[in-house]
């Protein structure tokens, strides 16, 4: 008899089991216990005091494996991919890129693998960057066990729109101006599209305004998803930029008094929100990237799926800051991070 195991009942389990047991067992089913869960100090005996727990002890038991990982992260965070750039007649800038649709078996948790889908073997999808105006020319080939397409947020003509589902084998070219400016996002639009997205067929696309944004001295790219590891639409892991924790066992170096920009995109499937929230701190926060003027100076912003949006702020004090989703449960089970903020 199948026995059902909410996400919540499986954290607790999870936070219960001691490190380095594999596999456990409740309701009678089969469960990985060192699932990238937070680390929970032991509890003290009755009448003592409480033990000091570790500053930011929450992390994942153990390490993602680099070789079966679908991403890096700390790479992912500063990689933009501006395309193949040459020059149209006329002088206008073409940007050319290839995006391949594949499966790939991905470490998304210690021990834990999952069958994504992926553009160019990684989850999220390359950051595609371009300036407003540029010719657009992207090639997509689906190289995957099923159809895939891409659908780009943005101004494109009916014929680009990225609905048509191009079977395996078979390639396309997606061709466009790039605008408006702003933060956007791509991804597969083929039925079921919960599962195309759920499954790893997502990016960032950023357009830059012709005259550019402000200087800033650090970018930083950020894909808040979830992970339905035994698609029961129920996400089991949060994650930002493909790795639970990642952040969080690597912490993000800034330095005190420079400038940060986030793009922040929001690609969640089977949750209807999500948010980032900033310790000891504020940002200006601009919706969409289409403004040059933030629409408000706070410290926590909440997106729906396919939201977006760009965050600036710095720090004035050294020493190490989270940032996570403001959902106790995103948190716990991924969406967290650090910055490790040093002297100027």
């Amino acid at each position: 008899m199948k026995t059902s195991v909410s996400r919540r009942e499986l954290f607790r389990f999870v936070t219960a089991g001691a490190a380095g047991v594999a596999i456990g067992t409740l309701g009678g089913r089969r469960i990985p216990v060192a699932l990238g869960a937070p680390v929970v100090p032991p509890a003290s005996p009755p009448g003592a005091p409480h033990a000091p727990a570790p500053a930011h002890a929450a992390g994942s038991v153990g390490e993602v494996n680099p070789k079966r990982a679908a991403i890096d992260p700390m790479r992912y965070l500063t990689h933009f991919d501006w395309g193949k750039e040459t020059r149209l007649p006329g002088g206008r800038t073409l940007r050319e890129y290839k995006l391949v649709a594949t499966d790939r078996e991905v470490e998304v948790a210690p021990g834990v693998l999952f069958p994504a889908w992926t553009y160019n073997g990684q989850v999220p999808g390359p950051t595609l960057r371009a300036r407003e105006g540029d010719r657009l020319r992207i090639h997509f080939i689906n190289a995957g066990s099923h159809p895939h397409n891409i659908h780009f947020h943005g101004f494109h003509a009916a014929g680009m729109d990225g609905i048509e589902p191009i079977e395996t084998g078979k390639s396309f070219v997606y061709e466009f101006d790039a605008e408006p400016f702003g933060l956007h996002l791509y991804h597969c639009h083929v039925m079921p599209l919960a599962r195309h997205i759920a499954k790893g067929l997502y990016g960032a696309f950023i357009i830059d305004p012709k005259e550019g944004r402000p200087p800033v001295d650090r970018e930083f790219v950020m894909v808040m998803h979830g992970l339905d590891i035994d698609f029961d639409d129920e996400n089991d892991f949060y994650a930002v930029n493909g790795i639970p924790f990642h952040y969080q066992n690597h912490p993000i170096t800034i330095k005190a008094g420079e400038k940060v920009r986030v793009y922040l995109v929001n690609i969640l499937e089977f949750d209807l929100l999500n948010s980032f929230h900033l310790h000891a701190n504020f940002f200006h926060y601009y919706p969409t990237g289409t403004s040059l003027t933030p629409s408000e100076y706070t410290d926590t912003v909440i997106q729906g799926q396919a939201q977006r949006g760009i965050l600036e702020f710095s720090y004035k004090y050294p020493g190490l800051y989270m940032f996570h989703a403001h959902v106790t449960e995103f948190t716990e089970l991924g969406w967290t991070g650090l910055f490790k903020v040093e002297e100027a």
